[in-house]
């Protein structure tokens, strides 16, 4: 079984303060070592016991003391770390985060440590104003919870979503085809049609539309964004309550609206 030694464990607090006893005890006993031969066999044996107790007791406690320190420290840094990344009210990524996460994976992608395939979907909230006016804000921070929610229903464990603004989110899915990021757009705005919003016992309907691209060989998150900040405008025009598509060169890009009910 492996130990786990990450600076948030508490295998490295153990580890440390027995490997830094240890080495403070056979400290001890190598430097006193050089006054055995003259000491009587009492004072011998008190010695020993003076090498053994006394580094282990101050030693030990001492490490102790640092390592736990620094793992109260190493965990703060790590939730103060997800702090900065998070979107407060939705739990999600901001935009800072997750534009730089989507670029280090492009930098993967370029250097072929990853699969240079995935895609890029932006994805905002139709008619959100009237949310806010005829509900309240309160009730449009629920929606905007409830979109976030949906949205990560749909994704698998590599994908991430991310809070690019008031209404807007963008998902990044890395690895995946045309056909199965479309698939996940198109789930993604269905889902949320189904999605339960009644503030106060009142039903009210929610719907996105969906501007996405799919990448095949190297790009940037800018250039991405531009193609698929285009096809959302597309699909906001074209009536909203729908995805607009851009698949790699040869493969056929799509448009489809949602059902009216």
């Amino acid at each position: 079984m492996r130990i786990d030694l990450s600076p948030t464990s508490w295998g490295r607090v153990v580890v440390v303060t027995a490997a830094g006893t240890a080495f403070f005890i056979a400290a001890a006993f190598f430097v006193d070592s050089f006054n055995f031969p003259s000491l009587s066999p009492q004072a011998l044996l008190w010695a020993k016991l003076t090498d053994l107790f006394l580094p282990l007791v101050l030693g030990g406690s001492f490490l102790f003391f640092l390592m736990w320190k620094m793992r109260q420290l190493a965990i703060a840094q790590k939730e103060l770390s997800i702090v900065a990344a998070t979107d407060s009210l939705t739990a999600v990524f901001n935009r800072g985060a997750f534009s730089m996460l989507v670029e280090a994976y492009l930098e993967q992608a370029r250097s072929h440590d990853v699969a240079d395939t995935g895609a890029l979907l932006i994805v905002d909230a139709d008619h959100f104003k009237s949310i806010n006016d005829r509900l309240g804000h309160d009730c449009g921070d629920q929606a905007l919870k409830l979109i976030a929610s949906t949205i990560q229903g749909q994704l698998r464990g590599a994908d991430i979503v991310g809070r690019i603004g008031g209404e807007e989110f963008a998902v990044f899915l890395p690895g995946a085809d045309a056909t199965r990021s479309f698939l996940v757009a198109e789930s993604i705005r269905l889902r949320i049609r189904e999605a339960e919003f009644a503030p106060g016992g009142q039903p009210w309907p929610l719907s996105v539309s969906i501007g996405g691209i799919a990448f095949r060989g190297p790009t940037t998150y800018h250039d991405m964004f531009q193609v698929a900040d285009k096809h959302l405008y597309k699909a906001k025009s074209n009536g909203r309550d729908q995805v607009s598509f851009e698949s790699p060169r040869g493969l056929p890009s799509a448009d489809i609206a949602g059902t009216v009910h």
